[in-house]
């Protein structure tokens, strides 16, 4: 048998290539991702965006119900129960506008207006990475600044909005967004 050194070469650069294309093909739906920074976002209120110092309680939980199957000892079922969105808590610098607080003191009227809302996260270079949105909300509770002379702190008033949606966009079972 003679040794021919270019079908060797020939096989060895295929298995290469094979291997290399397996680990891209296989690296693709894999790639980790950077966290993303917690203080790139924005908060978009019935189609304005303000600026927010923070924001919390993007939450979506659902009650669980313990059920004890009859003729069964000691054995329960855990099924799902009503979902629940704990109210959004967003804060901001007090500067003397009066624009959080007469909102909510526009829910105290009979049939206060409803809004629709969005809160998007942002990466380093200013694209749109997440995007949440809440639906029928309302100001259920304004706080005013803590005044204290002996700090040398921003004064701070927050807001909390009850609604009675939250979502992770984009997704596929919220019909209302095709139609906005």
């Amino acid at each position: 048998m003679k040794f021919n050194a270019r079908a060797w070469f020939v096989r060895l650069l295929t298995a290469a290539i094979a291997v290399v294309a397996v680990v891209a093909v296989s690296a693709q739906p894999n790639q980790r991702r950077s966290p993303l920074p917690a203080y790139y976002f924005e908060v978009e209120i019935g189609g304005t965006v303000y600026p927010f110092k923070s924001c919390s309680g993007l939450k979506v939980e659902s009650a669980v119900i313990e059920y004890q199957e009859g003729g069964s000892t000691g054995n329960t079922r855990k099924l799902i129960g009503a979902t629940r969105w704990p109210n959004l808590r967003l804060t901001r610098a007090f500067t003397g506008d009066r624009l959080l607080y007469d909102w909510y003191k526009a829910t105290k009227k009979p049939n206060p207006s409803r809004i629709n809302g969005h809160i998007r996260m942002f990466d380093n270079r200013g694209t749109e990475i997440a995007a949440w949105k809440f639906v029928n909300g309302f100001i259920a509770k304004w706080e005013g600044p803590d005044l204290d002379a002996t700090k040398n702190e921003i004064a701070i008033e927050s807001i909390e909005i009850a609604h009675e949606g939250l979502v992770l966009l984009p997704d596929d079972d919220d019909d209302d967004d095709k139609e906005q």
